[in-house]
């Protein structure tokens, strides 16, 4: 099965970015930019309207923060999406991305790997310097 993989160098430590990407708040700054909803087990992720966009668990060390897709886009649905949080010795942190278990590589696939590297980039210039770009100011890809 096709995976998305990503890595970035992020400039700040591995617990502000765990935060960013463990919290339903932390998600809504760089990713979504809209009220989420759920608890510290799952959540659900709203891109505007009333149905949420993905519905996902969410299981979290402080090394690796791993989302499994339950509802949404039928492509994502038994996916996983995980971040991989390495500390670097300058208080750093290398993020490895990785989203999992695709059914085929299709036209969706390549559409949603751009938009991760887009939304991944919001996540570290957030965490650096507080510069989100969150949608639809990081969407790459549009379907519509």
């Amino acid at each position: 099965m096709p995976d998305i993989l990503h890595r970035f160098t992020i400039d700040a430590p591995r617990e502000r970015v765990h935060d960013l990407i463990a919290t339903k708040e932390g998600v809504e700054r760089w990713w979504n930019a809209h009220p989420n909803t759920g608890d510290d087990t799952t959540f659900q992720v709203f891109f505007g309207g009333d149905d949420p966009a993905a519905v996902m668990h969410v299981e979290e060390t402080p090394e690796q923060v791993v989302w499994r897709v339950v509802d949404g886009p039928a492509d994502w649905i038994d996916t996983t999406i995980t971040f991989t949080l390495q500390s670097r010795p300058d208080d750093g942190t290398t993020l490895l991305f990785t989203h999992a278990d695709w059914g085929e590589a299709n036209e969706f696939m390549h559409g949603c790997s751009t938009n991760w590297g887009a939304y991944l980039t919001s996540l570290k210039s957030g965490a650096e310097r507080g510069e989100f770009a969150a949608y639809p100011a990081g969407e790459m890809s549009r379907w519509s």
